[in-house]
């Protein structure tokens, strides 16, 4: 892109200059909001979480105490 040539053109109707350049702030308004947003904490992964700690629920029915100490079998 060259520098005679316009970053933004209006394709389709009749823009008034005061309509252009609202159109121009409000771009810049959002591209200024969106870089102005603080960056999430980074990630710590699930190793932290105490659910881990808990023991799974036992099984119920016909033959679960071989479920319980066998869980393959």
């Amino acid at each position: 892109m060259s520098s005679s040539e316009p970053y933004l053109s209006i394709v389709r109707g009749d823009a008034t200059p005061e309509e252009t350049a609202a159109l121009v702030a409000a771009l810049a308004a959002r591209a200024a909001a969106r870089g102005a947003r603080p960056t999430p904490p980074p990630a710590t992964g699930n190793w932290s979480n105490p659910a881990h700690r808990l023991r799974p629920g036992l099984p119920h029915g016909p033959g679960a105490w071989r479920r319980a100490f066998f869980p393959g079998g």
